[in-house]
C-alpha cells in the first residue's frame, strides 16, 4: 500500500500501538493528528492531563508523549514504511511535540535504514510490573545492549554501583515520606487511581487496583504503592528484593527537546528489555522533588540530568492497564 493510500483502519491501528506507551500514572497525555495530504502524523501534548503537583514543568508529560512517539515510529516501521521525525517543529505552538512523516521505501531521511521493526512484538507485551523480582543478575551483555539502545535515541543509560543504588533507594524513601505528608500530592495520586471492581472495570486511564501489585511485606524495591494508606480487599502481600537492579536514564541538558529524546530512549530500552525477557517498572518519586532529583545523578558520569530511574529484573510481568479509545486521541484531516 502506498503512503498516499493509507486507510483509516491502518492509521487507527498505528495510533493504537503508539498509545500502548507508558505514562505517569497512566494519564496518557497525548493526542495525534494524521494529515493525509502530507502523509504525516502530528503528536501533541494534552495539557488537560498534566499533573501540576508531581510534574509542574511537564517534564514527565513530555517523557510519556515521547514514549508514544517512539511506539509510533516502531509501528510504522513494522508496517513497512520509514519515517522522518522532526521534534518541536513550531516554536509558536509548544504543544506540538513532533511531526512524523512517512516515506517509502523503508529508508530513513538520511538513507540509512532504521532497525525498529524487530521491536514491534514488545509493544503489546511491555507492561509495568509492580511485582517482586528475583535476585538473578542481569547479564552484562544485556546491560550493554540496553545502554546502546538508549544511545541510539540520544540519551544515556547507566547501571549504578552498589553505593549509588543505596543512595537512590534512600532518596525514593525520602520522596515517599514527603508525598505522604503533602495533601496536594496525595490528592493528585488519588485522582489517577481506580479503586473498586466497578471503577477498575470501567477505567480508560489511570492505574486500576488490579495493577497495584502486592502490598510490601519487606524489601527495598522502589515500587510506588498506588493504594497509599487505603486498604484494597483481597490484596496479597509479598516480599520484594532488597537489592533491586536499577538503571538511570539521562541527558546532558534539561530542555523540552532533551525530554523528548529521553522519552524515546526510555521506551526503546523498555521494549528491548521486554524482548530480552526482563520485567520492568519505572521509578520517578525522587525525580518529582527538585532538591532530590539533583542528588539522584552520578557525579562521576557525564550525565547532567537524570530523566528516569528504571527497575529491571526477572519476575512476573505486570497486567495490561486500560487505554483511552483511539477516537478520543486521534484526528484525521
Amino acid at each position: 500500500m502506498s503512503v498516499s493510500a493509507l486507510e483509516t483502519a491502518t492509521v487507527t491501528a498505528l495510533v493504537e500501538d503508539a498509545a500502548a506507551a507508558p505514562s505517569m500514572h497512566n494519564a496518557q497525555p497525548w493526542r495525534f493528528r494524521f494529515l493525509r495530504a502530507d502523509s504525516a502524523f502530528e503528536v501533541y501534548s494534552d495539557l488537560e492531563r498534566a499533573m501540576p503537583r508531581a510534574d509542574p514543568t511537564t517534564r514527565g508529560l513530555h517523557l510519556g508523549c515521547a514514549a508514544a512517539l517512539f511506539n509510533l515510529r516502531v509501528a510504522i516501521a513494522h508496517a513497512g514504511w520509514a519515517t522522518a521525525t522532526e521534534l518541536l517543529p513550531d516554536p509558536a505552538d509548544p504543544r506540538l511535540l513532533a511531526v512524523v512523516r512517512l516515506t517509502s521505501p523503508a529508508l530513513a531521511a538520511n538513507g540509512v535504514a532504521e532497525d525498529l521493526a524487530p521491536l514491534y512484538p514488545a509493544i503489546s507485551h511491555r507492561h509495568t510490573s509492580r511485582q517482586p523480582f528475583t535476585d538473578e543478575a542481569i547479564p552484562q551483555a544485556i546491560k550493554d545492549a540496553l545502554s546502546a539502545a538508549a544511545l541510539l535515541e540520544g540519551a544515556r543509560l547507566l547501571f549504578p554501583d552498589a553505593w549509588h543504588v543505596h543512595t537512590l533507594l534512600d532518596l525514593v524513601h525520602d520522596a515517599e515520606g514527603r508525598d505522604a505528608m503533602d495533601a496536594a500530592a496525595s490528592e493528585e495520586l488519588r485522582h489517577w487511581t481506580r479503586v473498586g471492581p466497578e471503577a477498575a472495570e470501567a477505567a480508560r486511564d489511570g492505574v486500576p487496583e488490579y495493577a497495584f501489585g502486592p502490598r510490601r511485606l519487606y524489601g527495598r524495591a522502589p515500587v510506588r504503592d498506588f493504594a497509599g494508606r487505603g486498604v484494597v480487599p483481597g490484596r496479597a502481600a509479598a516480599a520484594f528484593e532488597n537489592a533491586p537492579q536499577l538503571a538511570i536514564l539521562g541527558t546532558t541538558s534539561d530542555r523540552p527537546r532533551d525530554w523528548l529524546l529521553a522519552g524515546q530512549a526510555m521506551e526503546r530500552v523498555l521494549l528491548q528489555a521486554t524482548l530480552d525477557g526482563l520485567a520492568t517498572s519505572l521509578t520517578s518519586q525522587a525525580l518529582e522533588w527538585p532538591e532530590l532529583r539533583w542528588i539522584v545523578r552520578d557525579p562521576q558520569s557525564a550525565m547532567g540530568f537524570v530523566q528516569m530511574v528504571l527497575r529491571l529484573g526477572y519476575g512476573l510481568a505486570g497486567p495490561g492497564t486500560p487505554r483511552r479509545p483511539v477516537d478520543a486521541v486521534l484526528e484525521i484531516a
